[in-house]
Order: C-alpha cells, then sequence, then structure tokens
C-alpha cells in the first residue's frame, strides 16, 4: 500500500509540474507574442469597430451577452477582426470552445471534435462551439463531415472567412448559420486600435513612454487601409526598433512611421471576390467611358500582383463587345499593345497596358456585335431553311440541280455591291444588326439602310410579291405595317414616341398601370419594368393581340405577369369584375390611339365620350391619364410626294388629285377621318377630369411604300372593302380612266420599293382625376 501511495503522489507531484511548466511556457509565448496577438480584444467593450453588428441592441452582441448563439459566419477582409470576435465569444460563453484552422485541420480533426462534443454533452450537459479558421479552404467531403452534427446542435458552428460564403461554402451549412459581413475599419476606429495598445500596461506599450507624432499615426493609419492588424504590426515594428532618448523617450515620427510601414495593404485574391469585383468595376469603367476609373482599377490589380495578360484578355473583349463596330481600331490597337508587352515585359510593360485601356474607354462605344446571338437565337429555334438556290456551290451540281443559277457577282457591279437575296425566304425583312448612331457606325449607317432596301426591292422585282402582301384585307394591312417596320425602322419612331410618353408619366415602382389598346404591348412592356412592385393590365379588342401578351407574359414570374382584358375599353368595369378585380383601381391609366376603335361604331363624339366617361371610375384619388392618339385626319397627303412636272395634265389635273385626295379626309360619313384635334378636346373639356389638356405635336416618320400598297390603292373596282379606294375617289372627282393611270404610274415610279418621309400628327391626352 505504501508503495501505491508513493507512485500516486509521485504522478500527482508530475501533472502538477507539467501544468506549472506548461503555464510558464504559455506566458512565455504570450509576452513574445506580436503585438496584434497581444492586445487582441478580450470583451466586447474592448472590441472596436464593426458597431453595425455588435453596436448596443444589436442582435449579435445581445446573443453573445445572452450566450444563446446558434451556428454563425463571419465574412469580411483580413484585419476586420472575426477571429478576435470569435475569441471574445470564447471567453464570455459557457459553452466549451474548441479552435482550429481550415488550412491544418481535416476531417480526423473534425471527428475528434465532434467525439469530445458528445462526451461532454453526456457527462456535463455542457455545449461545444468550434471555431474553423479559413473555412472556405476546406473541400466539400470536409464541410460535409461536419454538417449533420452542426444540424443536429452537437457543435455550435463558427466560421470564418474572407470569402464570400454564399460561393465558398457548403450551401447547406450557409443556410444553417447566420452571416455577418465584416467592413475595412475607419480611420478613427484604427486610430482606437493603436492607443489601446499604447496605453495598456500588461500587454501593450502603457509601461513604456512611447510618443507617436499625429502625422506619423496618420501615416500608419492611412496605409493600413482599414486592416487593425496592419496597423499594430507597424506600430510594434517603429517602437521596437527605435531607441529611447536621454529622457527615456521613444519617440516615433513621420519618417520612422514611413520605415515601418511603406506599402499600403490592398486588398486582393485572385481567386476571390475582390478579384472578381475589382475586374467588374474595370470593365464597366471602360464600358461606361471613364478613364480615369479604368486606371484606378487596372492600377489596383497590377499593384496587387494581377497577371498583365488577364487584364488584357479582358480588354480584348471589351474592344470587341463593347466597343465594335463604333470603332474598329480598338481591336488592333489591344492586340497590337498586347504584342508590346509581350516583347518588352514589366515593368515597361505598363505603358501599353495604359495606352489600351485609355483608348478603349475614350473611344465611341456600340454593342451591336450580340447582334450574333440574335442570329443563333433564330438558328437554334425556328424550322431550318434551305439556302437560297443561286447562293449553293455551282461547282458540283450546277448543271444537274440548276444550284448557284442567278448568283450576281458584286465585284462585277459599281461600288462591289448589287442587290440580291442573301437570307433564306423565310426570313426575308429580319434584321440582326442594328448599326448605331456612334463612330464608324454612324458613317455606315445609312449605307447599311439602303442596301437592306434595295435589296428587298429586288427579290419583289424577281420572284413577285412576298407572301406577306399577296392578299388585301385586315390581316394583310397589318402584315404590310410590320413590313414597313421591319424595312424603313419605323419601329424606332415607335419607341421614340413609347420614350417621350413616360418621360411625362411618373411611374413609381408600386403603382398600378392600365395600358387601353395595348396592341402589341409598346406600352405594355415599359410599364411592367418600371412597376416591379406594382402591376399591369393591359386592354386589347383583338384576340390575336391578347394571345400574343399572355404568351409573352408567360416568360415572367408569376406575381409580375400582366393582366390581359381581353374586350372593348368601354366594357372595362366588367372586364374586371369578370376577373374578380372590380375593386382595382389604377395610379395611371396610358394608351395609344385607343379612342379609334370607339369612334367606328358612331358618332365621333359619343365614341370619346364614352371611353372618357368610364376612365375616372377607374382610376384612385390624384390618378393620372396619358393617352396618344393618331389624327388622321392631318396624315401626309400623297399628292405632296411626287413631282408633277413628270405627267402630262398640267394644272387642272394637279387640282383635281388634290380635291379628290382631300375629300378622302372630309368624308363626314368615315369616322376615321370626320374628326379632327377640335373634337377631341371639347370631350376632353366636358369630361370632368382635372388639369385636362389635348396637345396636338406633328412629327415625321420614315414609310416603305410595296407594290402592293399601290395595286390596292389603284384597284380597277370602285371599293376595297368598306372604304372607297383612292382611285374610286380619283374617278369622282372627274378623272377619266387614262389620267387615273397616268397618276398610277407617277405614284409608281416615284413612291413604290422607296422610304419616304411621312408626316403624321398626333393628339396627347393628359388628365387627372
Amino acid at each position: 500500500m505504501g508503495l501505491d501511495r508513493s507512485w500516486g503522489w509521485g504522478l500527482l507531484c508530475s501533472d502538477m509540474e507539467d501544468n506549472l511548466f506548461t503555464r510558464a511556457h504559455e506566458a512565455e509565448l504570450e509576452k513574445s507574442a506580436p503585438l496584434a496577438h497581444r492586445t487582441r480584444p478580450r470583451t466586447l467593450d474592448e472590441f472596436v469597430g464593426q458597431e453595425h453588428i455588435v453596436g448596443p441592441g444589436r442582435l449579435l452582441r445581445r446573443a453573445i451577452q445572452a450566450d444563446q448563439l446558434s451556428s454563425l459566419i463571419f465574412y469580411g477582409p483580413p484585419g476586420t477582426g472575426k477571429t478576435t470576435l470569435a475569441m471574445v465569444i470564447a471567453g464570455s460563453t459557457r459553452c466549451h470552445f474548441i479552435t482550429i484552422n481550415a488550412v491544418l485541420a481535416g476531417v480526423a480533426q473534425i471527428r475528434e471534435a465532434v467525439k469530445d462534443a458528445l462526451a461532454r454533452s453526456r457527462a456535463r450537459g455542457q455545449r461545444t462551439t468550434l471555431f474553423v479558421d479559413e473555412v472556405h479552404r476546406w473541400n466539400k467531403a470536409q464541410q460535409d463531415a461536419l454538417l449533420p452534427h452542426v444540424e443536429k446542435g452537437t457543435i455550435i458552428l463558427i466560421g470564418a472567412t474572407t470569402e464570400n460564403p454564399y460561393f465558398e461554402v457548403n450551401k447547406a451549412l450557409v443556410s444553417r448559420s447566420r452571416i455577418f459581413q465584416l467592413r475595412p475599419l475607419t480611420t478613427d476606429n484604427l486610430r482606437r486600435v493603436a492607443h489601446q495598445a499604447l496605453a495598456d500596461v500588461d500587454r501593450g506599450y502603457g509601461g513604456l513612454d512611447v510618443r507617436v507624432d499625429d502625422d506619423a499615426l496618420d501615416h500608419l493609419v492611412d496605409v493600413a487601409n482599414g486592416d487593425a492588424r496592419s496597423v499594430l504590426n507597424a506600430l510594434e515594428l517603429a517602437v521596437e526598433t527605435t531607441l529611447p532618448d536621454a529622457a527615456g523617450v521613444i519617440r516615433v515620427d513621420l519618417p520612422v512611421a514611413e520605415e515601418s510601414i511603406q506599402r499600403r495593404a490592398v486588398l486582393y485574391d485572385k481567386e476571390g471576390d475582390v478579384h472578381y469585383d475589382t475586374i467588374s468595376a474595370f470593365i464597366k469603367s471602360v464600358r461606361g467611358s471613364d478613364p480615369d476609373a479604368a486606371l484606378y482599377w487596372m492600377a489596383k490589380m497590377i499593384y496587387a500582383g494581377e497577371d498583365p495578360r488577364f487584364i488584357f484578355r479582358r480588354m480584348a473583349i471589351l474592344a470587341t463587345e463593347d466597343v465594335g463596330m463604333a470603332d474598329p481600331d480598338a481591336a488592333r490597337v489591344v492586340a497590337s499593345c498586347w504584342e508590346i508587352f509581350e516583347r518588352i515585359g514589366m515593368p515597361e510593360g505598363r505603358f501599353p497596358l495604359a495606352q489600351a485601356a485609355l483608348y478603349i474607354s475614350t473611344c465611341p462605344k456600340s454593342n451591336s456585335a450580340f447582334a450574333f446571338f440574335d442570329a443563333l437565337k433564330t438558328v437554334r429555334t425556328e424550322s431550318e431553311s434551305d439556302v437560297p438556290n443561286h447562293l449553293k456551290d455551282a461547282s458540283r451540281d450546277k448543271e444537274g440541280f440548276g444550284h448557284g443559277k442567278g448568283y450576281l457577282y458584286p465585284h462585277a457591279y459599281r461600288d462591289h455591291w448589287v442587290a440580291q437575296q442573301y437570307l433564306p425566304d423565310g426570313l426575308q425583312g429580319r434584321m440582326f444588326y442594328e448599326p448605331s448612331d456612334q463612330g464608324y457606325e454612324a458613317d455606315i449607317r445609312v449605307q447599311v439602310a439602303r442596301r437592306r432596301e434595295a435589296q428587298l426591292a429586288a427579290m419583289v422585282e424577281t420572284t413577285g410579291p412576298l407572301p406577306e402582301v399577296l392578299t388585301t384585307g385586315p390581316v394583310d394591312r397589318a402584315r404590310d405595317a410590320w413590313l414597313q417596320r421591319a424595312v424603313a425602322g419605323a419601329g424606332r419612331t415607335l419607341a421614340q414616341l413609347r420614350d417621350r410618353l413616360f418621360e411625362q408619366v411618373p411611374l413609381q415602382r408600386h403603382h398600378l398601370v392600365l395600358d387601353l389598346n395595348a396592341g402589341s404591348g409598346l406600352l405594355t412592356w415599359e410599364g411592367v419594368r418600371a412597376t416591379p412592385e406594382g402591376g399591369v393590365w393591359a386592354q386589347t379588342a383583338d384576340p390575336r393581340a391578347g394571345q400574343s401578351l399572355e404568351q409573352q407574359s408567360e416568360r415572367l414570374p408569376e406575381l409580375e405577369r400582366v393582366s390581359v382584358l381581353l374586350g372593348p375599353a368601354v366594357d372595362l368595369p366588367a372586364l374586371l369584375a369578370a376577373r374578380g378585380e372590380a375593386d382595382v383601381r389604377f395610379d395611371h391609366i396610358i394608351g395609344r390611339n385607343p379612342f379609334t376603335a370607339e369612334v367606328a361604331t358612331g358618332p365621333v363624339r359619343e365614341g370619346f365620350a364614352r371611353l372618357l366617361g368610364i376612365l375616372p371610375e377607374l382610376l384612385l384619388p390624384g390618378g393620372r391619364i396619358h393617352l396618344v392618339q393618331v389624327i388622321p385626319r392631318r396624315n401626309q397627303r400623297l399628292y405632296d410626294l411626287v413631282p408633277w412636272n413628270d405627267v402630262d395634265g398640267g394644272p387642272s389635273l394637279v387640282d383635281r388629285v388634290r380635291e379628290a385626295e382631300e375629300s378622302l379626309y372630309a368624308d363626314p360619313d368615315d369616322p376615321l377621318v370626320s374628326w379632327d384635334a377640335a373634337d377631341l378636346t371639347a370631350a376632353v373639356d366636358q369630361s370632368g377630369l382635372s388639369d385636362a389638356a389635348v396637345r396636338v405635336e406633328p412629327g415625321r416618320e420614315p414609310r416603305r411604300f410595296t407594290e402592293h400598297h399601290l395595286g390596292r390603292w389603284f384597284a380597277g373596282g370602285d371599293d376595297s372593302g368598306d372604304r372607297a379606294t383612292y382611285a374610286a375617289r380619283l374617278r369622282a372627282a372627274g378623272l377619266t380612266d387614262p389620267e387615273v393611270l397616268r397618276v398610277s404610274g407617277l405614284y409608281r415610279r416615284h413612291l413604290a420599293d422607296r422610304v419616304v418621309d411621312w408626316a403624321t400628327s398626333q393628339a396627347h391626352v393628359t388628365a387627372r382625376f
């Protein structure tokens, strides 16, 4: 028994001796540790910065003080307090605290920590908190090994990372953790950190007479760039390498401070968020034509050690994607600068880097090369189109199949160009490339448009009328209108009209908007973009337009889809009620040509009054109306578009044609033209709406007339559908058939397949409820 006691006492003494030596060794290590480690805050009151997450009353502070933590991930740049905050939690919690570094630890260490956590939970009911520094360094398998234990609550995870956890940390871990983003410390924060270290007797330099000049401290704080560790390391170097003077004072002046921290700390990781954020800022600065910002972000990348070839690659993409055809030389300049860089290397290679960046930042911009992706989408989604016969390879089967027959060799013609069909038959009129009005493209824009028009005319001339214009009637008029927009750019005019209208309609994100006579959705989709938290209702009486709007709307999230109201505008209350939306009222009612359908069904003023009468009951108090209505009576006259000295008949013929055409616009029985702005103004004045006004705005737009248009105007009969033809009006004015034939020839010579400057007039109706 004595031997047993002696042996046990010896073991106890040995353990006590080991503990004493361990504590002494740890104390010695603590004294020799860097200043940033020695002065690490131990409590929340000592912690500096990050008031947005640990300030008084903040969630994280309350959770730490109440020892009610769930799993956390701290995300932020180096030196902002991620590890320090974890150590503060370790000192504040009753949980067992385990610290590991993801660079050094693997699955075995995770299992050991979990085993220890389970043992403590069973034996003492004590929770375990596992702090993983640089958690983003773990691979997916290592993170997955931890996941079930975090999910069960066996372990409370606190992770620290400089990388965006939404990209670098397992999504399941992220979903089970609260993420707190730490920001770079402010200059005031860094000064406070430095003053705390200088004043701390036990862990800092409070036991020494250290005096830091204001300009020296300003330099340390400025160059540290928000990193507390950086400013403490520089302060330590300055103090430890400066001898005290005769009075025992260690003085840190500006020269000493400059030697202690000579290079600004720049947050940059070639594989991390800051890398992608910085190159994104560079790209957007170049695209936005800001050479100063482009140079700054490029300098930051070079300063941080980015490979210049990576930057040149991005500039080569910018030169073709964002500069493109506005300045075709941009690609050549970037390529040349890149080649020079490869020959001379760094540091002189910074000159070609700067030249390339400045060139593409200051030259005109165009992203018209995206037209390729429109063409790619067409190839991918539309049925395959056969190569036109004259474009097929004639070298193999010209004799057997006639491939290549009819091809016109451009170099055999003036300007090395000739009008002929190049697109497949089913894609005629389709435009992929739209030159911008910038730089080189502005010079070629008219040429491209003219050649397109000539190619279309050549196709019509050689193959007869297009399939879109084979027959007459309302369907074909709509297709003719499409053809004109595709060829002559009336779509641009409509877009300008849309932009002008929305400049005057103060839409807010939460507004409810009603689009009258929505048609193709010209105004509808702009309204959808402007009111993401509101909603848009689109009224149309055309079933095909309604179906098209619904199909396009299906591509939007369900809550953002357009509510299509199919029926006449005067039935809007009933249409809303049928959807269970009888109580819906709108902040804005907009529309294009909403009165056309109303005046077509009865007396003009009654049609105006019907529509204007229901609009107030659909508006919220303070709601606004902005409608745009074309006034057909004020349209361009055809007789003003042709030179009359080119036809026999003299002044008498001109006068009779003028009289005949004016009779078209003065027909009191034709509701399309039997009214003018004064009639609309009178109806608006009588509507009872507040601040009501009608403003007439003349305009001009390019319009192309096809041979089919002329054929309809000069049809042999006296009418075409419900309205008299142009030829019938000429005969009614006294023109003989030979004279009508001469007028038809004149119009065909000067108007057929040509773009004319067409005068229009639109009434803008505005009012408030």
